[in-house]
């Protein structure tokens, strides 16, 4: 997508990760107290002192990895999250998941990305600790790497949307195409495998 090539349009998009990911992460704080969830190797003892936004635009910074990645591992998110309901994202996982994400769409889109190493000591973490990481998430995924343009432009389309009406840059363009996805449990809901089977058929979002 040509707009993220715009550096203005990039920092909006991180600021806006960021937030919605804040959200996230706080409401499933109050739910886990009412809510049984399960402790993953994504948990850290404590919450990260480092703020989401920070930590974002860190890997931002340092990986170096095209600006469609950061679209990619909004719906790796998505997926884990739809397919592991009692690992909910929360404060406590959220860092290690961004960061788990970014490295698996950089490895599956670009040409050239750096390595697991590399990775952990921009995400803060051990370099056994990142091949651990990376191995959960794409069993959390069920090895669903592959994203569709339908489905890229799905996303995009939503977080342009949303993007406008929290903070209207004028960098955005929007489309007809919009969700009525639910941030606060980061679900589009959108059925990718109609997609797969049919690009020809017209995508279904559900409410």
């Amino acid at each position: 997508m040509a707009e993220l090539e715009n550096p203005k349009v990039m920092t909006s998009l991180i600021t806006f990760l960021s937030s919605l990911l804040q959200r996230v992460s706080e409401s499933n704080d109050i739910n886990c107290q009412f809510q049984a969830q399960k402790i993953s190797i994504f948990h850290g003892l404590s919450r990260p002192t480092i703020t989401i936004q920070s930590y974002l635009e860190r890997i931002f910074k340092y990986a170096n990895c095209s600006p469609s990645c950061y679209i990619v591992a909004y719906v790796y998110l998505d997926r884990f999250a739809q397919k592991q309901t009692s690992l909910p994202i929360n404060s406590f996982n959220v860092h290690r998941l961004l960061i788990t994400s970014v490295m698996v769409a950089a490895k599956f889109m670009d040409d050239m990305y750096y390595n697991n190493a590399y990775y952990a000591k921009v995400g803060g973490i051990s370099t056994k600790e990142m091949n651990f990481l990376e191995v959960d998430f794409l069993f959390g995924v069920g090895f669903q790497l592959n994203v569709t343009p339908t489905t890229f432009q799905t996303y995009c389309c939503y977080l342009q949307r949303e993007m406008l009406l929290m903070q209207p840059p004028p960098q955005l363009t929007t489309s007809s195409l919009i969700t009525s996805g639910k941030s606060l449990n980061l679900h589009l809901c959108f059925n990718e495998d109609q997609d797969q089977s049919s690009h020809q058929t017209q995508q279904q979002l559900a409410v």
